[in-house]
């Protein structure tokens, strides 16, 4: 069973215009103040993408597959709530 990264590094070599709409929606689940802690990345806490993954796919121990993570980020991008 290949890791949840490498099925989003295909999904993302035979789908590139997929890139920036994936960037887009990590932008806006990034943890406030990501600057202040380790590690340095504007990546979203860990118990927020648990739970964010949890009311997704029911379990937060599932990891979605690349289509869904993309899918996902578009509807998320059509949302004008938040930041």
């Amino acid at each position: 069973m290949k890791s949840p990264k490498v099925d989003l590094a295909n999904y993302l070599v035979r789908h590139p215009l997929a890139t920036p709409t994936l960037v887009r929606a990590g932008w806006r689940l990034r943890r406030q103040g990501w600057w202040y802690h380790a590690p340095f990345f504007p990546v979203a806490a860990r118990a927020y993408w648990e739970f964010r993954v949890a009311t997704a796919t029911g379990d937060a121990k599932v990891a979605p597959r690349a289509d869904e993570m993309v899918q996902a980020a578009r509807w998320s991008l059509r949302q004008r709530v938040g930041r």
